[in-house]
């Protein structure tokens, strides 16, 4: 009898161990009974062939209507043609040099096909060339195992065919023993749940669909559990963790700065801020997740929270992905502290602090200076990109590290500044994002860090109206955009233009957005090219800057200095304007090829107008046609401006696995049924079990197959990723 642990060799054989564990990583019996079935073909209900596209492996049900030979008129041979029909369309078939198969593919009879989806002709007549092919009618054995009235369809390879992932878990169904159920049998009672062998199989040879549900969502509970168990027991170290404790201090500088404040903080600002103040005080580490809308002042809460850490005599890091954004973060803390952010200069507040910049691209001389501010504890307040993380920077007292735009730094990266604090401390933490994240991704991805939101904006933001513009359908809107730019710069505002890429002479593959363009023909619009177009075109007359991340440090700094100066009328940039840059009198942004970006980038691109007295505009410049998925993106940043309700639509929109997978992490997700978007009820039960279980059995000793299952679902990489985001 085989166990799960076992390699799949002396079960099916080296052949189809070595292809499965080649192809699909999957390397015991337990890999191979947790590669489920992406859906269920019935057999009285052909798989439609309507829904295949382009470059996709396929597996494909359906009846032959023929199959003829004939020989090829360019060179030897035979080509054979077959035709297959579903039952409301029919693809074609290609073989070649295979003269006996119109013998075999007998009008009349039903097989399963697989094979690559390729495109051929004028028309982009869809095809399948060269398919692997079983009859469901021809051997004993396979007629038992695919006449059954639902046949599960595996993800496959061109190699591995569905069929073939089918037999190889019948042969481990056939020598399978009952596996050790990792989840206990309470919980298992209590949530109704099947035991672990009756849900593995169920889901790959059950013919009922409601038991196959039953089976689904047992093992979706594997999956939640093992996220949710390796996030508890982080809470839980992180709470055992000590902290500098960094209580308020009556007539501090945190004080005067709330005393001297030109405006009034909203009730959401107020409330985070409080319970931020709360918890620096304490001796164990804050880890504390803040999103809230584009412009709703995270800033000024994220300073108030430095301000006490300064005042308990410790320091604050503001971390920010680019230099472009540091460089603004510094200006902007230096002109809300005005005099009490200038310690030892002239003029400066009796008890003021020093901020300190640290950025790549520093002179030797400021850089030299920064460094020794940060080491001796001059600058309280010290903000920088990812040059803070190297080794040689440290810090006299490290008490808050404060990480902006979280997503756009690796996870080490965040976690570097974590280990500089002094006497075994670990120091606060405060994430931020202007993206707001869904409940279910919270509680999965950012499951160790507790949640704070800001909803409202302040008093005084202008609203903000986007439009679509869909050059492709009707091209003389470009020239409109152009106008609407010129029309708003001559009534004194300024404008943005943003494209995905550089360009220039080493610019090949270099895309900036966040989504692949859907045209395959043209590259996307760059930097480089589009300044001299509107120099010599449409916005002549009017003063031109670029931005860019080639760019060297102090040409950066110096374009965002004339444009927030009014000395630069549009400035051409790449998404280095992204988050953070604060220009009030902006009120236009044109987002050319806007379809190759995502809805969080569009959302916050937006966000850069309007920030003044003005209302904004945001003008969506595409040639994707309508049904497209890029269009579609375009459509719904255009409905709303709630990034919550966005947040939202772009989880429905795109592949979870982006949220779960390779973007965060680097790796594949481990989790194959969960769904962030549908089993958001099933999430925050598994999270509520997890934390109960954890807070009796840290260590999982009493339960050694749920510490197995967290191991063998979440790979190493993939744990130490959950564990310091």
């Amino acid at each position: 009898m085989a166990g799960v642990d076992d390699v799949l060799d002396l079960v099916i054989g080296a052949k189809s161990a070595t292809l499965l564990a080649e192809q699909l990583d999957v390397r015991t019996v337990g890999d191979l009974l947790r590669h489920y079935p992406r859906r269920y073909a019935d057999q009285g209900q052909l798989t439609p062939i309507a829904s295949l596209t382009p470059g996709e492996d396929v597996t494909v049900v359906a009846e032959i209507r023929s199959c003829v030979s004939r020989p090829m008129q360019q060179k030897k041979g035979t080509i054979q043609q077959a035709v297959i029909f579903d039952g409301t369309r029919t693809l074609n078939l290609t073989f070649f040099n295979q003269h006996r198969l119109p013998k075999v593919l007998v009008p009349g009879r039903q097989a399963l096909f697989a094979g690559r989806v390729t495109v051929y002709g004028k028309k982009r007549t869809l095809q399948l060339t060269h398919p692997r092919y079983q009859l469901l009618d021809d051997d004993a054995d396979k007629l038992a195992e695919f006449s059954r009235a639902l046949i599960p369809v595996y993800p496959a390879t061109k190699d591995l065919p569905s069929w073939t992932i089918q037999l190889c878990v019948r042969q481990v169904f056939d020598v399978l023993d009952d596996p050790e159920d990792p989840l206990p049998a309470e919980l298992r009672a209590r949530h109704r749940l099947l035991d672990l062998g009756a849900a593995l199989r169920a889901v790959h040879r059950s013919d009922d669909r409601a038991q196959i549900a039953t089976a689904q969502r047992r093992l979706k509970w594997d999956e939640a559990m093992a996220v949710q168990l390796t996030l508890a027991r982080r809470r839980q170290e992180a709470a055992r963790r000590p902290a500098p404790a960094c209580p308020r201090r009556d007539g501090g500088l945190a004080a005067a700065f709330d005393a001297a404040l030109p405006f009034t903080l909203t009730p959401g600002q107020h409330e985070v801020g409080e319970l931020l103040a709360v918890e620096l005080a304490g001796e164990h580490p804050m880890n504390r997740l803040l999103q809230g809308e584009v412009g709703s002042g995270k800033t000024v809460v994220a300073l108030r929270a430095m301000l006490q850490v300064v005042d308990a005599g410790r320091q604050a890091v503001l971390l920010a992905p680019t230099e472009v954004l540091a460089a603004q973060h510094a200006r902007s803390l230096r002109a809300l502290l005005d005099d009490h952010g200038r310690a030892g200069e002239l003029g400066s507040a009796e008890q003021a602090t020093r901020i300190a910049l640290l950025t790549g691209s520093l002179p030797a001389r400021a850089r030299k200076q920064a460094l020794l501010d940060a080491a001796s504890g001059a600058a309280g307040i010290v903000v920088g990109t990812h040059a803070l993380i190297q080794d040689r920077v440290s810090f006299a007292d490290l008490g808050l590290v404060v990480v902006d735009e979280q997503h756009r730094f690796g996870v080490e990266q965040r976690d570097a500044l974590r280990a500089r604090a002094v006497d075994g401390t670990s120091p606060h933490v405060l994430v931020m994002t202007a993206t707001p994240i869904p409940r279910t991704v919270a509680m999965t991805v950012y499951g160790d860090l507790e949640v704070s939101a800001l909803r409202e904006l302040p008093i005084g933001r202008s609203p903000i109206s986007t439009t679509v513009v869909p050059v492709g359908e009707r091209p003389g809107w470009l020239e409109r955009v152009w106008r609407r730019t010129a029309e708003e710069v001559a009534a004194g505002r300024q404008a943005y233009v943003v494209c995905p890429r550089i360009g220039g002479a080493d610019a090949a593959g270099e895309d900036e957005a966040g989504e692949d363009g859907e045209d395959g023909e043209r590259p996307p619009l760059a930097v480089l090219e589009l300044v001299p177009q509107l120099a010599e075109g449409p916005l002549a007359e009017l003063r031109l800057g670029v931005l860019h991340g080639r760019l060297p440090g102090n040409d950066k700094d110096a374009a965002m200095r004339s444009f927030t100066a009014g000395e630069i009328d549009v400035l051409v940039a790449t998404t280095v304007v992204e988050v953070g840059v604060d220009v009030p009198n902006a009120t236009v942004m044109v987002i050319m090829d806007a379809q190759r970006f995502g809805v969080s980038q569009l959302h916050q691109l937006r966000g850069r107008v309007g920030r003044g007295t003005h209302p904004g505009l945001c003008l969506l410049v595409t040639d994707s046609p309508e049904g497209t998925a890029g269009r579609e993106r375009l459509d719904a940043v255009a409905a709303t401006t709630d990034g919550f309700e966005l947040a939202q639509r772009d989880l429905e929109l795109r592949r979870e696995g982006d949220v779960l997978g390779a973007m965060q992490s680097g790796r594949r997700s481990g989790l194959k049924l969960l769904s962030l978007l549908r089993d958001a009820d099933l999430i925050g039960q598994a999270r509520h079990a997890a934390q109960q279980l954890v807070d009796t059995d840290p260590d999982l000793t009493a339960h050694p197959g749920l510490a197995r299952l967290a191991a063998d679902l979440l790979d190493d990489q993939r744990a130490q990723f959950l564990q310091k985001v």
